[in-house]
């Protein structure tokens, strides 16, 4: 066979898989109207029930701070350690350009010339229950943006966490703290 027989071969076979018919089939876009269904719709609409993954939040405290529209004062899991410390990094990424890193309201931000946020230590806050913050953080105020989509419920969580270590870190009297605790910090001075 000659290489422009062979040439010409390879050709016709290619064009023969050069078919349109995937190209050429009928279909609808999205929520257009088809004659198809009897209901005139062009898609059949979800089951009755259905949730979009990972959209189902059973627990509305958990992912809203309130209940029945009154800010929650508990955690809706447990606190550990290990939670304290990612909200701190997370408080430290998200919080601390303008609240600063031990919650006065004088981050960087502020610095160069940004409003700056009200103190977590001013007394307002320091009674403001944890739903606050949750839901502060989720959907911002006043110059503050919402943080829903950078930050995920359960580090808004940890963040609300990690602001109560801030308060208390810096407005526990020394009365407050048991035996052990005081000789403690007493030992430090």
């Amino acid at each position: 066979m000659s290489p422009t027989r062979a040439v010409l071969a390879s050709a016709m076979i290619l064009c023969a898989g050069c078919r349109q018919d995937m190209h050429d089939q009928p279909r609808y876009r999205p929520l257009s109207e088809s004659a198809f269904f009897g209901d005139g719709r062009s898609a059949r609409p979800p089951v009755e029930g259905t949730v979009a993954r990972g959209q189902l939040y059973l627990d509305s405290a958990r992912y809203t701070g309130k209940i029945d529209g009154d800010d929650v004062d508990t955690f809706p899991f447990p606190i550990t350690r290990a939670d304290l410390d990612r909200g701190h990094q997370r408080f430290d990424i998200y919080c601390s350009p303008c609240h600063g890193r031990t919650g006065q309201g004088n981050g960087m931000a502020v610095l160069r010339g940004f409003r700056a946020p009200t103190s977590f230590h001013a007394d307002r806050l320091l009674t403001a229950p944890l739903g606050h913050y949750y839901d502060v953080i989720t959907n911002g105020w006043g110059a503050m943006p919402r943080y829903a989509v950078q930050v995920s419920s359960d580090d808004r969580w940890r963040i609300a966490a990690y602001i109560r270590v801030l308060q208390l870190s810096e407005n526990t009297r020394l009365q407050d703290l048991s035996a052990n605790e005081r000789r403690e910090v007493e030992g430090a001075q």
